[in-house]
């Protein structure tokens, strides 16, 4: 097993609240504020309230996720589901980037509840992330669920350590993309998942 995919399942306790006050209040003094004023005081306890949201990914366990909703069925053709909201902080400047997810995949016999492909991409978007690797982390999680003939995975996302830091362009869109299995392998599977990431909304 690839220490990506032994990595996939590991848990963590949940967010230290009092902890991310406690470094909340420093980093308020460290810009020269003053977290006792009357519109600071109560913001190291909204702080810790808001990353224990924020970080919830970590004390959730993604591969339980999926197992717990997977059904046998002779299912041939691809499984999609686009447009999958997601927000997240990049670990370099704990700043977010939000985008879209597009995620595909080939059964083998089993499929996965629809739900739990956007719960999949909420746990690994909920803890501190580069886009890279969560892309990869969504694809080799479901890939090891489901054992399907190939997986895809495609993020869209602006990132406001580009837009409000650094080069400040703003409108500039990363895309990255997971292609395993026949993804990978077969041209074919490939172009028909990119030409539907790509189709406009018809509903």
């Amino acid at each position: 097993m690839s220490t990506r995919s032994a990595d996939a399942g590991t848990r963590r306790p949940p967010v230290d609240e009092p902890r991310v006050r406690e470094a909340v209040r420093t980093i308020l003094t460290g810009i020269g504020e003053n977290p006792d004023r009357e519109g600071l005081r109560a913001t190291p306890d909204r702080v810790g309230r808001a990353w224990s949201h924020l970080a919830s990914g970590y004390s959730e366990d993604p591969l339980a996720t999926l197992r717990g909703a997977l059904f046998e069925e002779e299912c041939n053709e691809m499984v999609m589901v686009r447009e999958i909201e997601l927000y997240s902080l990049c670990e370099h400047h704990l700043l977010p980037f939000f985008g879209k997810c597009h995620i595909a995949y080939l059964p083998a016999g089993r499929i996965v509840g629809l739900s739990k492909l956007a719960r999949l991409v909420e746990i690994y978007a909920r803890r501190l992330q580069v886009q890279e690797r969560l892309t990869a982390e969504i694809a080799h999680a479901l890939e090891e669920a489901l054992s399907p003939h190939g997986v895809g995975v495609v993020i869209e996302a602006q990132h406001l350590c580009m837009m409000m830091r650094g080069v400040e362009k703003q409108g500039s869109v990363a895309v990255t993309s997971c292609m395993l299995g026949a993804f990978r392998d077969d041209p074919k599977t490939r172009a028909e998942f990119m030409e539907l990431v790509g189709r406009k909304h018809s509903l």
